[in-house]
């Protein structure tokens, strides 16, 4: 199958409140996708409509070709889910709570369980009403990797996680992401989409508004450049495509560029001998915030 996730003009209304507005999107099979906006975006109230908790207003969503809806409980035995705010059985330890997710799937790999329990650094033996948020996190995500699935969709896993455990966290997507599985991630930590992902989708107010490889979505926005140069350079800023050109104290020069025009700038600041030239792609927060200014949020999908 091509496609793990199909996502077809969806939308979805709360009474006069749109949350999400004709959202297309496609996951392929064993990809590591990026789903990400702020809080009110929109991410949570599609992943419900993955999971078939939500039925749709219009249109509709497909996972492993079968209606996101109306064939859920199929679909629930090849996906695992983890949400950003875990509630647990307060009266059952952790290892207990694992093992029943585990268990219920038919397979129970104990060296699998154990190696992660250990990586995670997670005491099974508590009672789960004493476990902290970043505790209850790390029994899902257990209980999730412990289980052998096709697609993981994760809602803001590694919300409570401290940075060790979020590195941990990064290595159990990256090894399924080896075995072929495919994984469906919510996150605003940017270093951690940036690491893990194959494709971002960039969600605001409700709507997709873009969707690529970080490759992809660098091309269509502008270069940080830095030079220095024997000679002082000028007319710089009157090239094509040359924005916020910047005079630094060290005698260096730093300007954006877009990628088409970038040939144009190195070509005229070579006239001037180059001593140093430094070109750096915009990050992820960039590119995510370049969209943001384009546009305020709006709370319509409390996460």
């Amino acid at each position: 199958m091509e496609f793990s996730v199909e996502i077809n003009n969806l939308t979805k209304t709360f009474g006069k409140t749109t949350a999400l507005r004709d959202i297309n999107l496609q996951v392929r099979t064993g990809e590591v996708f990026a789903y990400i906006g702020p809080n009110g975006a929109g991410k949570s109230t599609t992943i419900r409509v993955l999971l078939g908790i939500l039925n749709a207003t219009k249109g509709g969503a497909k996972v492993f070709g079968k209606d996101a809806w109306a064939d859920a409980v199929e679909i629930h035995k090849r996906i695992a889910y983890v949400p950003g705010d875990v509630n647990l059985w307060p009266n059952l330890t952790g290892g207990e709570v694992i093992d029943l997710f585990v268990n219920l799937r038919g397979t129970h790999d104990k060296t699998l369980r154990e190696r992660l329990v250990r990586d995670f650094d997670l005491d099974t033996t508590k009672k789960c009403r004493t476990y902290s948020k970043g505790n209850r996190q790390k029994v899902a995500l257990i209980a999730a990797f412990a289980s052998d699935v096709d697609l993981y969709i994760l809602d803001e896993p590694t919300s409570g996680l401290d940075p060790l455990m979020e590195q941990v966290f990064q290595s159990c997507v990256l090894e399924q992401k080896r075995k072929g599985k495919g994984v469906f991630l919510s996150s605003h930590i940017m270093s951690e989409v940036e690491r893990l992902c194959d494709r971002v989708g960039i969600i605001r107010q409700g709507e997709l508004v873009q969707t690529g490889t970080l490759d992809e979505l660098r091309h269509l926005t502008r270069y940080t450049v830095t030079a220095a140069t024997e000679r002082a350079i000028t007319g710089i800023e009157t090239l094509q495509g040359v924005h916020d050109v910047t005079r630094l104290d060290s005698g260096a020069l730093r300007f954006q560029v877009g990628t088409a025009d970038m040939g144009g700038a190195i070509n005229h600041i070579s006239q001037f001998g180059i001593k140093m030239l430094e070109s750096a792609p915009p990050s992820l927060e960039e590119l995510f915030m370049q969209h943001y200014r384009k546009g305020g949020g709006r709370d319509v999908d409390a996460e």
